[in-house]
């Protein structure tokens, strides 16, 4: 009798230690679903079609993933001058320049492919309208964590591909 529950219980634990991995596996995160939440800009690096890198500004910024599709991205240059007249509407004409030429901002609708690994937006709104319909916006991610991600833009619209390095809102 004895014998028979010890290996009744071996039994049990062996089909546990054999489903186990299934059921961690199962457990996977989609790329859409690690996605979704709010990352705060760390860094990027710009290339060029001939592999030489061009300088990139100090930027500050964050894009937003939900999960019904939607996101929103903002970045500012951290040495954007402020307003003399302090009054957003009244900027001078070079304070003007300054500022259309230290931000971007855009939302709109995105899908994610899985097997790519690739973010496809849908820009909608944008301080740049030449981004609004652009055609293939994409991103690859290449790495993702709970607290970290990179992807590439292997196309910008100054025909540029950026690296860009984020970390997770807290």
């Amino acid at each position: 009798m004895k014998r028979m529950s010890i290996v009744g219980i071996f039994s049990i634990a062996m089909m546990a230690s054999v489903l186990m991995p299934l059921t961690v596996m199962g457990e996977q995160k989609s790329l859409k679903d690690q996605l979704v939440g709010t990352w705060i800009y760390v860094s990027s690096t710009a290339k060029r079609d001939d592999g030489s890198y061009e300088p990139r500004p100090s930027l500050q910024g964050a894009v937003t993933y939900t999960a019904d599709g939607r996101f929103h991205f903002i970045a500012t240059r951290t040495d954007a001058p402020k307003y003399a007249s302090g009054v957003l509407a009244r900027p001078s004409p070079d304070e003007a320049m300054a500022i259309a030429s230290s931000a971007l901002a855009y939302t709109g609708t995105y899908t994610v492919d899985e097997g790519t690994r690739t973010i496809h937006v849908n820009i909608e709104t944008s301080t740049f309208p030449n981004l609004v319909g652009a055609p293939n916006q994409r991103r690859i991610v290449s790495s993702i964590t709970a607290d970290e991600m990179t992807f590439t833009n292997p196309r910008t619209s100054a025909g540029l591909t950026l690296e860009i390095a984020w970390k997770r809102a807290k």
